[in-house]
């Protein structure tokens, strides 16, 4: 038996690797993938366009706006002098957020009092919106430290000191990188394992293969093992360059790791070849494949947290393979999560994992004949 799954997965990877388009498709567009997520994928925003309309034009005013100049986060691009000015620049996009201090800003701060300084952003991308107006909250509590101490004024009562557990920097490619390692090798798994069957059917060679010795559960075992040997490469090429190339450090134990690593390729392996049954043509797989992955990426928590999302929406990605599989990437990698609280993500993906499978096996059976 075992003679004969060996020559069906043999067969299998000669399939996939006899040209050099196969080879092209499920090497290089996993790691296109990976160099382009890994750099554009960010809630990090660099050199923020503002403006500024200085109503003020005192001292404080001054040393406010070169806290601003000072920041690797700004970029100055216009000096306001009218108020009509502001609106055009945000329209046009050509800034993103203006700040506007009020005419008695220096001599309010020089007595002692509060001053105000209006920060006025473009909402349109409210995500983008939100992180904008934090980095100018950062620059401006920085600015009121200084005062305060140069000027020799009382404290504030409460200080507050900020510190990021398993992230110092909030650097954001840390949380999208790991995330990219089960995105990444489920979908060259999926292209794998779903084209496999249906490929069969449309070059007509799979009434050839139900002629031979090979029985359904054996012609199951050869078409999976390709699938699974690629994505456990994939995902620990992935792994490697996520922190030799990338810098996301691995704190926890790898075997935990690669754990997951077999449930999910499992799991994803059975959805896979449940999609090549059901499909009689290549493009009903690649269409079949595409209807699962999107929704599953979106579900996840890849980049929307699930518990954002409504409660009958958060019920449906229980059955998501894929958000497991973020949590055991994100708490081996950043946070050093041992085995015995990450059981509770690896038992619902092997679970998921034995229904796809069974369930791929059962279509493969009666799709057979």
């Amino acid at each position: 038996m075992w003679q004969r799954i060996l020559a069906l997965v043999v067969k299998e990877f000669l399939t996939l690797f006899k040209d050099k388009q196969s080879r092209f498709v499920t090497i290089v567009p996993p790691l296109i993938q990976l160099v382009v997520f890994g750099y554009a994928a960010s809630f990090d925003l660099n050199h923020v366009p503002y403006a500024v309309y200085d109503r003020d034009q005192g001292q404080a005013g001054r040393a406010l706006m070169a806290t601003f100049s000072g920041s690797p986060n700004f970029q100055l691009r216009h000096i306001v002098q009218r108020q009509d000015e502001i609106a055009d620049l945000l329209d046009n996009r050509e800034v993103l957020l203006v700040l506007q201090l009020e005419p008695r800003f220096s001599e309010k701060l020089a007595a002692g009092e509060p001053a105000q300084v209006q920060v006025l952003v473009d909402g349109r991308n409210s995500n983008t919106a939100q992180i904008a107006v934090n980095y100018a909250g950062t620059v401006i509590g920085s600015f009121n430290e200084r005062w305060i101490a140069q000027h020799g004024l009382d404290a504030p009562p409460a200080h507050l000191v900020s510190r990021a557990w398993f992230n110092p920097n909030l650097e954001s490619r840390w949380f999208f990188i790991p995330g990219l390692v089960g995105l990444l090798t489920l979908v060259v798994t999926m292209v794998v394992t779903s084209l496999s069957v249906a490929r069969e059917r449309e070059q007509g060679t799979f009434d050839q293969l139900l002629v031979t010795p090979l029985r359904p559960f054996e012609i199951l075992i050869g078409k999976a093992t390709p699938g699974f040997v690629v994505g456990l490469a994939e995902g620990s090429l992935v792994i490697l360059l996520a922190q030799v190339w990338f810098g996301v450090p691995l704190v926890g134990e790898l075997g935990v790791l690669y754990l997951g690593l077999v449930l999910f390729l499992l799991a994803a392996i059975g959805i896979g070849l449940a999609i090549s049954s059901l499909a009689v043509t290549l493009q009903q797989a690649l269409l079949g494949g595409f209807l699962f992955l999107v929704p599953a990426v979106i579900l996840s928590g890849f980049a929307t947290p699930i518990a954002n999302m409504p409660w009958a929406v958060q019920m449906i990605t229980l059955l998501d393979p894929l958000r497991y599989f973020l949590i055991v990437l994100r708490g081996v990698f950043l946070e050093g999560t041992p085995l015995s609280i990450l059981v509770h993500q690896l038992w619902p993906l092997a679970l998921i994992a034995g229904c796809t499978v069974s369930a791929a096996a059962w279509l493969f059976r009666h799709r057979l004949y």
